[in-house]
C-alpha cells in the first residue's frame, strides 16, 4: 500500500518459488466482517545466496519478522549487503546537497523490546571499522513495537496469510537516518516505551 517493491528473503525455497511464479498473495484479514487484500508488486530471494545482497544495495528499508532467537544468523546478511553498499559508492543514489549515499533503514518486527537494537549490535559484530563509521551515519536501526494477532489458519495458497483487522506498528522516529518514510499504518513514536508499556 506504501508502494514500495517488496523483496522477500527467506531460506525456505519452496517459498520464494512460490512468490516468484505467482507475483502476489492474499492477506485475509478476518473479523465481523472479513475482507481479502492482493498483495502485488513482490519477489523473492534465497536468504543464504549472493541475491540478498544486491538486493540491500538496492532496497530503502529492511523489515524482519523472523523471531528474535533468528536474528543474530541474518545479521551476517544484512551487515555484507552494508558493506556492499558503502562499496558501491557513485552506484547508490545521492543526495545532491549533502553528497552522502541514500540512507537505508532497518526495522526489525519481532515480538521483543528493543529487537532491532539487538539486531543493529549482531550486524555491527560482522562489520569492520571503517564500515561500521560509515553505517553510522547512513543506516538506521528503528526500534518498533508491533502487534498484530495471526492466527494458525491453513489457507489454499501456502503464501497467503491470514490477520485479525486490528494491527498497531510504533516505530522511533528519531532513529531513523534520512528521516523517516511515510508509510501507511506506520506510527511515528517520540517515546517508544511508552506504547510498549
Amino acid at each position: 500500500e506504501a508502494g514500495y517493491h517488496v523483496v522477500f528473503a527467506d531460506v525456505n525455497m519452496e517459498v520464494i518459488d512460490r512468490i516468484n511464479k505467482d507475483g502476489a498473495y492474499t492477506v485475509h484479514i478476518m473479523d465481523v466482517e472479513s475482507r481479502d487484500v492482493r498483495i502485488s508488486n513482490i519477489s523473492g530471494v534465497d536468504s543464504g545466496g549472493g541475491e540478498i545482497v544486491d538486493e540491500i544495495v538496492r532496497a530503502e528499508i529492511i523489515t524482519t519478522a523472523v523471531g528474535l532467537r533468528i536474528l543474530p544468523f541474518i545479521a551476517p546478511a544484512i551487515a555484507k549487503g552494508i558493506a556492499a553498499r558503502r562499496a558501491a559508492g557513485a552506484g547508490l543514489r545521492v543526495r545532491k546537497a549533502a553528497g552522502v549515499a541514500a540512507p537505508l533503514n532497518v526495522v526489525a518486527c519481532e515480538n521483543g523490546v528493543r529487537a532491532t537494537s539487538r539486531l543493529k549490535a549482531s550486524v555491527y559484530e560482522a562489520l569492520d571499522a571503517p564500515t561500521a563509521a560509515w553505517a553510522e551515519r547512513t543506516v538506521g536501526f528503528a526500534d518498533c513495537s508491533v502487534d498484530r494477532i495471526v492466527p494458525p489458519v491453513r489457507s489454499e495458497n501456502p503464501i497467503d496469510v491470514v490477520v485479525e483487522n486490528f494491527y498497531e506498528w510504533n516505530v522511533e522516529e528519531k532513529s531513523f537516518v534520512g528521516g523517516a518514510p511515510h508509510i501507511e499504518g506506520m506510527n511515528l513514536a517520540d517515546n517508544l516505551l511508552a506504547y510498549i508499556e
